[in-house]
């Protein structure tokens, strides 16, 4: 026998035998999203939203998206995800620092409600162009009224539900 036929038969068992391992093994490090754990030496401060774990959608706290346009051909809900991620992106970098709570993004029928708390640092005409220029410029790219309902606050401590 050659030496390159004994070389490729000993490739071809190691492979076929690496392919058929199984390891199992303990989980080493648990983790679960949407739920804030106190931290050793370190106050947290947590909203309403992020005070309630996920379990408790619809019961206590309610979705981020209000979404009615998936109900038709099954097509929009990869679009409408997508254009959630873009106006919450486009949100957080207009209106950077001033948001205190989560974006609310409500669709229903072809308007798009974009909801939140924001603090009242900047002066109110300077809130109002920024309302402005964000409904402009979404309804614009995402051919379909954009509306802007903001509350303000005067601190950043009104927004706080509990501390852990």
């Amino acid at each position: 026998m050659s030496l390159a036929l004994v070389m490729r038969s000993i490739l071809t068992t190691q492979d076929v035998s690496a392919k058929r391992c199984v390891h199992v093994s303990a989980i080493l490090n648990k983790t679960q999203a949407g739920r804030y754990r106190p931290k050793p030496k370190q106050s947290q401060a947590l909203t309403y939203e992020m005070a309630n774990p996920p379990h408790y959608i619809a019961a206590r706290k309610a979705w981020n998206s209000w979404n009615t346009s998936n109900i038709k051909d099954g097509k929009r809900p990869s679009e409408t995800a997508v254009e959630d991620i873009f106006i919450r992106n486009f949100v957080q970098g207009t209106w950077h620092g001033l948001f205190l709570s989560e974006i609310i993004i409500k669709r229903q029928y072809n308007i798009i409600r974009i909801a939140g708390i924001i603090v009242r640092k900047t002066a109110p005409i300077k809130i109002y162009f920024l309302i402005g220029y964000t409904e402009t410029l979404l309804s614009y790219w995402l051919h379909c009224p954009v509306k802007m309902e903001l509350v303000t606050t005067s601190n950043n401590t009104d927004n706080i539900y509990k501390i852990i």
